[in-house]
């Protein structure tokens, strides 16, 4: 698929700031002259913020693994054929709150779908890969800290949690040109300086004033 936007996804563990960081990002590329659109997974259609509803709700204990997983795919393929395909041709820039890689270290490694995940994550994003993949490297309990009321998969156990860092860690390792770990421990200013480096590294074009 042509597209002509560059697509940025945020990643993390849970209370690693990612909010924080895309705010920042949002703002950063508008003051350099260039148009960005933000989305969130599972979210940003009507069907995914209600099949968000349906996975974050600590009601649901009996979700098995695998529904857990159909969901979130259902929710990515329906922000990508209703939102996602139109702003590639509008925007310059997208920015998303999680992606496919959520997908691999969540389900994949810390649920241990492992292979399940990794055939239905490359069927199910549609041809769509991510330009630059940021992770806001934190440990497990500093982020879990932050989170005052927690959801379905915040008050998952700390074992799930810490699967988690060492998935996102695998992942970086093994994608080391599209995903960069930033530590995301210290404070604000030196997480959106390291962001910021980040990006000008990733496209040159945005070290200009504007267009």
């Amino acid at each position: 698929m042509k597209r002509r936007a560059k697509f940025i996804t945020i990643e993390g563990l849970e209370g690693s700031g990612k909010s924080s960081v895309i705010n920042f990002l949002e703002k950063l590329i508008k003051a350099k002259g260039f148009s960005v659109i933000v989305f969130r997974e599972p979210g940003s259609t009507d069907v995914g913020e209600k099949i968000r509803q349906i996975l974050l709700d600590k009601e649901n204990k009996r979700l098995s693994r695998h529904t857990e997983l159909l969901l979130y795919l259902a929710a990515r393929t329906q922000l990508i054929e209703e939102k996602l395909k139109h702003a590639f041709k509008k925007y310059d820039f997208i920015i998303c709150d999680r992606f496919f890689d959520s997908t691999l270290v969540y389900q994949g490694y810390a649920l241990g779908l492992g292979a399940i995940v990794e055939k239905s994550v490359k069927m199910f994003s549609l041809g769509i890969t991510p330009d630059l993949t940021i992770v806001l490297d934190v440990s497990a309990r500093s982020g879990l800290k932050r989170i005052k009321n927690k959801d379905r998969i915040e008050s998952r156990p700390i074992d799930f949690h810490n699967k988690l860092k060492k998935g996102y860690l695998a992942l970086s390792k093994r994608y080391p040109s599209r995903i960069k770990v930033i530590d995301a421990e210290t404070n604000l200013t030196e997480i959106y300086k390291r962001t910021e480096k980040v990006l000008r590294n990733k496209f040159k074009k945005i070290n200009a004033n504007s267009k």
